[in-house]
């Protein structure tokens, strides 16, 4: 019953902008830190974006800095990825997880410190 459900992928042009989603349900949401990660092929897996569970922390890889920006809403059970100036290199499966054992200080790279997983979503960023 625990569970990550991402959603808002899809295909855009260089420079646009999409929000991706993902709905936590099955575990206390405000005790984790959320993470977003992306996987393109033939590439390991990136961490993009996570925020602590209160809020207040929030990182960025530096490919994405200045042009994403993650949020969540603890009543709703949900974290954001707002991605602005999207770019081709962007391309990726887009995988939001949570960790439970580092809810004040994220740490966005380590992608084995997180727990649960969503199935992903797919973000195309093409002429």
């Amino acid at each position: 019953q625990l569970q990550l459900v991402e959603s808002g992928g899809g295909l855009v042009q260089p420079g646009g902008s999409l929000r991706l989603s993902c709905e936590a349900s099955g575990f206390r949401f405000d005790k984790y830190t959320i993470g977003w990660f992306r996987q393109a092929p033939g590439k390991e897996r990136e961490g993009v974006s996570c925020i602590s569970s209160r809020g207040d922390v929030s990182n960025y890889a530096d490919s994405v800095k200045g042009r994403f920006t993650i949020s969540r809403d603890d009543d709703k059970n949900t974290v954001y990825l707002q991605m602005n100036s999207l770019k081709p290199e962007d391309t990726a499966v887009y995988y939001c997880a949570g960790d439970g054992l580092n809810p004040f200080s994220p740490t966005c790279s380590i992608w084995r410190r997180y727990g649960y997983w969503g199935q992903g979503t797919h973000v195309t960023v093409s002429s």
